[in-house]
């Protein structure tokens, strides 16, 4: 996927995170905006996987074979790791970069 293809899905899904908070507001739990979220993608005609199990491997084993789950995958792309706190702690920049770290 080129640069341009790549800016254009990631601002339809920014526009529709957007969209979706601002309709629900804040403080509901992740599940919520997950759900509506994942709808908003579909309907605006973007392919999604939800809760996609990533195996974990460790000197080409796999030990873990849905040790984890992303939220949401784009278009194959686009890892969307929601999150419903006060602010972004760095527990939650680790757990993306293991998911990155994983693919």
């Amino acid at each position: 996927m080129g640069r341009d293809e790549l800016n254009h899905l990631s601002a339809k899904i920014i526009g529709a995170a957007i969209a979706v908070h601002r309709e629900l507001g804040p403080g509901l739990l992740e599940s919520v905006y997950e759900t509506c979220l994942a709808l908003d993608l579909r309907r605006i005609g973007l392919p999604i996987q939800l809760q996609m199990p990533v195996p974990i491997t460790f000197r080409g084993q796999v030990v873990s074979p849905d040790g984890l789950r992303l939220d949401l995958l784009v278009a194959d792309t686009i890892i969307i790791e929601l999150k419903s706190v006060e602010a972004v702690q760095p527990v939650h920049k680790k757990q993306l970069l293991t998911y990155l770290r994983s693919q």
